[in-house]
């Protein structure tokens, strides 16, 4: 291959190393310290949790701030993207665990209600589509939350609001949806996840998810009943429908919020997938002719519906080469290629000290993406 034909870096984030900006940005460094005139097109992408907002600005949509309410309730400053009618909203700025304080974990209060106003803030700036990526959540409050911020009622015996977190929903008596925002209901909105959970039982959202939010197996039980109990009181406000979405896949998603957004009348569609479009992927890999994707760590949990099994799929659906970057291997080559993936490159392959790859990531990422280059390129 010469200079003159071209890379497509479609990669992720590598978690507290790099952005997938910036993972794009020094792999194209690399690749063109040994051939300067390879022509490089850039697309970080995201799977629909943190960082997909920054992904859909990468291709051009605009930032767009607000200030909403934290998962402890305090205000904090969180974006969504806006092109045209096309907003991408992204659970994890109003709710995810980077916006509890350092040291703090909520898993029975933290509360969606922040990413409730983020998508009511997208309904204000004029957006008609509407792509909710959940994923990062500190939360397992199953979106009721974000419910009462865009208009829902969720009252307790004595007729008053219920508790925050999904903790609170225990002292739930009544559900009322009817106040909700009217304008949901001529909005179509995607919900775009790389998890297939339903919203409670043994690979549900508590059960799944909690502990890395903190929460005991103790808690754990607490949280079930409690979405086990939200579930039926739904079932008695909105009918059958609230039963079947709480078993539906993608229910159990960010702690449930998926539960509240196919309540919302929202679409389940694998994150990546959706990402994918929004970002005009297709046309970029019409312009390539390899493709370089990528994450912190390729393993097993890559092959479920993450970024780079999502970008492999398409590229080798139109017969495109596919290499992947890496902090760290965990898939052997078979694997690999079974998922479309030619061949990858590690970090630690260049230093394996694994501390120092965190550290030095992107230096080390340009060392290997020279490497790609001297395999592929020259």
């Amino acid at each position: 291959m010469d200079g003159a034909r071209g890379v497509l870096v479609a990669a992720d984030k590598f978690k507290g190393s790099l952005t997938a900006v910036e993972v794009a940005g020094r792999v194209t460094a690399g690749l063109r310290r040994v051939v300067p005139g390879v022509r490089v097109e850039a697309l970080p992408v995201a799977d629909g949790g943190d960082g997909t907002v920054a992904a859909a600005v990468a291709a051009g949509f605009e930032r767009r701030e607000v200030r909403v309410a934290g998962p402890l309730g305090d205000e904090v400053t969180a974006a969504f993207a806006l092109r045209g009618d096309t907003a991408v909203v992204e659970m994890a700025e109003a709710s995810g665990l980077q916006r509890l304080p350092a040291g703090v974990l909520a898993p029975l209060t933290a509360s969606t209600h922040g990413s409730g106003e983020l998508l009511r803030a997208a309904l204000d700036a004029g957006a008609r589509t509407i792509v909710f990526g959940v994923g990062g959540s500190a939360t397992t409050d199953g979106g009721a939350g974000m419910l009462a911020a865009l208009g829902a009622r969720f009252l307790d015996a004595g007729g008053k609001p219920v508790g925050p977190g999904g903790g609170g929903l225990a002292d739930l008596a009544t559900a009322d949806l009817s106040g909700l925002d009217p304008r949901l209901a001529s909005v179509e909105l995607v919900l775009a996840s790389d998890v297939d959970n339903p919203l409670t039982g043994p690979k549900g959202a508590p059960a799944v998810y909690g502990p890395q939010k903190g929460a005991s197996p103790e808690d754990v039980e607490t949280l079930d009943a409690a979405l086990t109990h939200y579930a039926k009181v739904l079932e008695d406000a909105v009918g059958a429908k609230a039963a079947e979405y709480a078993a539906s896949p993608g229910a159990g998603a960010a702690g449930g919020i998926g539960y509240g957004a196919l309540l919302l009348g929202a679409r389940f569609r694998p994150g990546i997938e959706v990402m994918l479009d929004v970002l005009g992927f297709a046309a970029a890999l019409e312009r390539a002719d390899l493709v370089i994707t990528g994450e912190g760590s390729l393993d097993e949990q890559t092959l479920h519906g993450k970024a780079p099994a999502g970008v492999a799929a398409a590229a080798r659906a139109v017969g495109k080469e596919v290499v992947a970057v890496c902090g760290r291997l965990a898939l052997p080559a078979e694997t690999l290629g079974r998922a479309g993936i030619r061949r990858a490159y590690p970090l630690t392959e260049i230093e394996p000290d694994v501390e120092k790859c965190i550290a030095e990531a992107g230096p080390i990422l340009e060392r290997v993406a020279e490497n790609i280059a001297r395999d592929f390129l020259v």
